[in-house]
């Protein structure tokens, strides 16, 4: 008897809409690709991916702009059973080559204009291939994906999957500075797409406008996958421009962004109720919303925001309802199948407006670390349920709130940015004794990266050459968007650095 095939691939296209003539991505440009057009093309990469003799379980990993071509190569690896690793289009030289080095993909397809210095790291890593996604770049197996898919069938057999098979690896880090990469199964993003399907009411009119990144878990696996299993049009958006976004709200229905956008969007005059009337639905995550925000745009759009939980390791964990209360400042309830608890230090269950460790389980929970067991053995308690490294409570009403972290995490403009690393990065400068990174309230990105730097004896650095100096090195989003220079860290009893008391110094500049 034969079983069910698990491939994430499968599912969505057992839900692709029956006129597979109608338009499934629709592009600023005006290019239209129909779910035939995606079946098609995704199975032409697939084929070609097949061709090349890969491994069982081979690694593909993926820095390119986003586009539709983009996303249907995600469809293809996914198709071909092979394992997706998505990265940030703003990392360096430096972040790609530890990706590179630590997941050993077999195949790495990077945007043209970066090919020289991106191949040269695979090669070196023992990569096999290396593409471009679009146009033709010069050097060693140069060469363009699409292109070089041409030539392949256009009709391929999806790979069986299991339910555990790995469908992607997506890098997260730690205050350790050392990313690891959380391993996704076809069963959790599969379960974590059918649960917030039923959450947001999806129904078979709905228009996603996405602006989202499609290297990172909101754009990719929560906006994407809510589209694709549901069998919805979505006009997809290169990036978020407000000026845009205005222009295609009266063609959709759903919106998915983090508090970034929605602050940006109050910014605009011509942001009114009428240009919304034909929306359904608002989400946010990524980063804490402020309930001014919330509220603000309550009243300019006469809709309320939908907020939500989640993480790499996990996708979404929590919602607010689409009927009922839409608490603002809160993350809503569990997800149908997934269970969390608040923890106190002596593994006791926190109570009603306790603040306490989120622990989580279910079946959208990732299958652990790449090559980490230890780390993924810490992550986990005796009875299975994961460590978030968040502080929440519970309320009168069983709403679920974000306090804090228990990391040093700080997440600017929903993007992930871990103080060690940068700490490492300035202490390293001859002019700096040592550095404490921290993130501050800001209105627009949720938390702004802050440096508070004590300078070696007689040594002058300037908060601008500081700047200039680190965006050299790493990503933007990664750069303090602000400078302070003092003379002495706080320090407790133990030598540790007081960060929660520079965080109320500074926050109140």
């Amino acid at each position: 008897m034969r079983t069910a095939n698990a491939n994430l691939y499968a599912l969505f296209a057992a839900n692709f809409p029956a006129d597979r003539s109608a338009c499934c991505i629709e592009t600023q440009d005006q290019r239209y690709f129909s779910w035939d057009d995606v079946e098609r093309a995704s199975a032409k990469i697939s084929n070609l991916l097949w061709s090349l003799g890969l491994q069982p379980g081979a690694r593909v990993a993926v820095q390119v702009e986003k586009s539709a071509e983009a996303l249907i190569l995600y469809l293809a690896t996914l198709r071909s059973g092979y394992v997706y690793l998505p990265l940030n289009t703003a990392y360096k030289s430096a972040e790609v080559a530890y990706f590179i080095q630590d997941a050993q993909p077999e195949v790495v397809i990077c945007s043209p204009q970066h090919f020289g210095w991106v191949s040269q790291l695979a090669f070196q890593a023992g990569s096999q291939h290396v593409f471009t996604l679009d146009a033709p770049a010069e050097g060693r197996n140069a060469g363009s994906l699409l292109q070089r898919a041409m030539a392949h069938s256009d009709q391929f057999s999806t790979v069986m999957s299991a339910p555990d098979d790995l469908a992607a690896i997506l890098y997260t880090s730690g205050t350790t500075g050392r990313s690891k990469g959380a391993m996704l199964s076809h069963q959790n993003l599969a379960s974590n797409a059918l649960a917030l399907r039923a959450a947001w009411h999806w129904n078979k009119d709905d228009v996603l406008l996405h602006t989202l990144p499609l290297f990172h878990v909101h754009g990719l696996f929560v906006a994407s996958h809510g589209a694709l299993i549901n069998g919805s049009k979505m006009i997809l958006l290169p990036k978020f421009d407000a000026t845009q976004v205005l222009a295609y709200l009266p063609r959709s229905t759903v919106f998915m962004g983090v508090p970034t956008y929605y602050v940006r969007l109050l910014q605009e005059e011509l942001f009114s109720k009428e240009l919304c009337k034909n929306m359904r639905l608002f989400i946010s995550g990524s980063a804490p919303l402020l309930l001014d925000t919330f509220q603000t745009f309550q009243t300019r759009s006469g809709h309320t925001i939908l907020e939500r939980y989640g993480m790499s390791e996990t996708t979404m964990l929590s919602s607010n309802p689409y009927q009922g209360e839409r608490r603002g400042g809160t993350v809503g309830f569990p997800l149908a199948g997934t269970k969390i608890r608040i923890m106190n230090s002596d593994n006791t269950t926190c109570g009603v407006d306790e603040i306490g460790d989120i622990q989580v389980q279910g079946a959208n929970v990732f299958k652990g670390y790449w090559n980490m067991p230890e780390k993924t053995a810490e992550e986990f308690s005796l009875d299975g349920y994961f460590k978030t490294g968040d502080v929440g409570k519970f309320d009168e009403k069983s709403y679920l709130h974000i306090i804090g972290r228990s990391k040093d995490l700080i997440i600017s403009g929903g993007y992930n940015v871990y103080p060690k690393e940068i700490e490492g990065l300035i202490d390293d400068m001859p002019e700096v004794a040592e550095s404490a990174v921290i993130g501050l309230p800001h209105l627009e990105f949720g938390e702004a990266v802050t440096a508070v730097i004590v300078l070696q004896a007689k040594a002058q650095l300037s908060e601008q050459s500081l700047i200039l100096r680190l965006k050299t090195m790493i990503a933007n989003f990664k750069v303090p968007k602000q400078i302070f220079f003092i003379q002495e860290l706080p320090r407790n009893a133990m030598g540790k650095v007081q960060k929660n008391l520079l965080r109320q110094q500074y926050q109140q500049r």
